[in-house]
C-alpha cells in the first residue's frame, strides 16, 4: 500500500527519536527510583475534579487537564510526568496553550533542564526562558507555564534539586555497593604456604607452581606434601554491613522527600496499629503540601478571574487514599447517615454507585430516621402520647 499526496511522503515531517542509555541517578539508584515512583503515582492516582461551590462541574480547562492534556497522553500520565520531573530535578514545567478565545487547549510537559526563570526588568513579571530543540530560545509568561517545585533557597525561583541534596548519601551508598560486589566476586579463599627454610629458590618456585596447578586442576582440592604446610586464610563477607548501609540510605532518602521510611520497606523499629494510620501520616505529612501546590497552580493559571469569583476551583480528593477496611468504612457511613451529615446518595457516590434520588438524597436524623426537614409534629407519637 502506498501513500500519495502532499506531505504523505513525510518529506516535511520532523520528529524526535529517543535513544541511548539512561544512566541518571533516577535510573541507577533503586531507592530514589522507588520514592519518586510512589510520589508520582500517588499524585496521578488522586481523583481530580473541577467544582463550583461544592458541585462537580466541567469546562474546557478541566476537560483538557483531566482527560487529554495533549495529543500524546492522558491526564494520569501528564500529572505523573510533572511530579516525576519535580522530584528528579526540583522543578516540573508544562506549557499552557490557549485557543483564540483564550481557553486552555493544550498542556505539554517540557524538560526542566531546558527552562530558566527570568524576571523582566521593567514590569518585574516572571517569565520562563525555554531552550527549544531547534536551538532557539522562547519566552513564556508565568501565566502560560505550570510550575510545580520543591523548596528553593532564599530569593531563588528555581528549586533545590533533591537528588543533589542526596549526593553524599548516594556516593557513599555506591561506594559500599561497589566494594561489596568486589568482595563477593573475588576469590573465595586465600592461603598461607609454609615451607622449610632450606628449600632453595628453584624448589620454592616449583612448590608455588604445583600449588597453583593443583588448585586449578582439582577444583580447589590441595594435597599437602611433607615439608610444606598450607593454611587457609579465611575471608568473610558480612552481609549485615551492606544492610546497615542500605538502611542509612533509605532513611536519608525518606528525610529528603519527606515520606515515612516505612514507605521504603524499612519496618525496623516502626509500629503502626493499622495501614490506615500509616496512610494518614503519609497523606498529612507528605501529600497535603504537594496537593495544595498543584491546586493553587491549576486554579490560578487554568481558570479565569471571573471563574474563580464565580466559585470554580480544582480539587484533588486525597481521602481516596484513606479508605479503611470494610467494617470500619461501613460503621463510618452508618454514623454519618444516622447523624444527618451524609445522605444515602452521597454515600453511593463515594462508593461509585449511581444515586437513587427521592428520599435517598435527603438528610435524615434518628428518631428513628426522619427527613431532617420534617416538622417534629408530624413524627410518630411515643407510646406515652398514645395512652393519653
Amino acid at each position: 500500500m502506498a501513500w500519495k499526496g502532499v506531505n504523505y511522503d513525510f518529506s516535511s515531517w520532523m520528529g524526535k527519536t529517543f535513544w541511548g542509555i539512561e544512566n541518571s541517578t533516577l535510573a541507577t539508584n533503586e531507592t530514589i527510583f522507588s520514592v519518586i515512583t510512589r510520589l508520582s503515582n500517588s499524585m496521578a492516582s488522586l481523583p481530580l475534579k473541577l467544582y463550583k461551590n461544592y458541585d462537580s462541574v466541567s469546562n474546557a480547562a478541566s476537560d483538557v487537564l483531566i482527560n487529554e492534556p495533549n495529543q500524546n497522553m492522558h491526564g494520569f500520565e501528564f500529572i505523573r510526568n510533572l511530579e516525576t520531573s519535580r522530584n528528579e530535578t526540583g522543578d516540573g514545567y508544562a506549557i499552557i496553550e490557549r485557543d483564540i478565545r483564550n481557553q486552555v487547549s493544550k498542556l505539554t510537559n517540557i524538560n526542566a533542564n531546558h527552562v530558566e526563570p527570568v524576571i523582566e526588568r521593567n514590569s518585574y513579571d516572571l517569565w520562563y526562558e525555554v531552550l527549544g530543540d531547534d536551538g532557539n530560545r522562547y519566552y513564556f509568561h508565568n501565566m502560560n507555564m505550570l510550575h510545580v517545585k520543591h523548596i528553593g533557597s532564599t530569593g531563588s525561583i528555581k528549586s533545590i534539586n533533591p537528588i543533589k541534596a542526596l549526593s553524599n548519601a548516594t556516593d557513599f551508598d555506591k561506594a559500599v555497593r561497589e566494594f561489596s560486589l568486589k568482595e563477593m566476586q573475588s576469590a573465595p579463599n586465600s592461603f598461607i604456604i609454609k615451607y622449610q627454610a632450606n628449600i632453595d629458590t628453584e624448589k620454592r618456585q616449583r612448590v608455588i607452581d604445583d600449588f597453583k596447578r593443583f588448585y586449578k586442576d582439582n577444583g580447589g582440592i590441595l594435597f599437602q606434601e611433607p615439608g610444606v604446610e598450607i593454611d587457609e586464610l579465611e575471608r568473610k563477607y558480612e552481609a549485615a554491613d551492606t544492610l546497615a548501609t542500605e538502611r542509612i540510605t533509605r532513611s536519608r532518602v525518606a528525610n529528603v522527600y519527606n515520606i515515612p521510611v516505612t514507605m521504603l520497606n524499612d519496618t525496623e523499629g516502626q509500629s503502626y496499629s493499622s495501614n490506615e494510620q500509616l496512610m494518614r501520616m503519609f497523606v498529612q505529612l507528605t501529600l497535603i503540601p504537594i496537593v495544595r501546590q498543584y491546586e493553587q497552580e491549576f486554579n490560578r493559571k487554568l481558570l479565569t478571574p471571573a471563574e474563580r469569583k464565580a466559585g470554580f476551583y480544582f480539587k484533588f480528593n486525597e481521602k481516596a487514599l484513606l479508605r479503611a477496611d470494610t467494617a470500619t468504612q461501613g460503621d463510618y457511613y452508618a454514623k454519618a447517615i444516622r447523624n444527618g451529615w451524609l445522605s444515602q446518595d452521597e454515600v453511593r457516590r463515594k462508593e461509585d454507585e449511581a444515586p437513587m434520588g427521592g428520599n435517598a438524597s435527603k438528610l435524615w436524623v434518628s428518631g428513628d430516621l426522619y427527613p431532617i426537614d420534617m416538622d417534629p409534629k408530624d413524627r410518630k407519637s411515643t407510646s406515652s402520647n398514645n395512652e393519653r
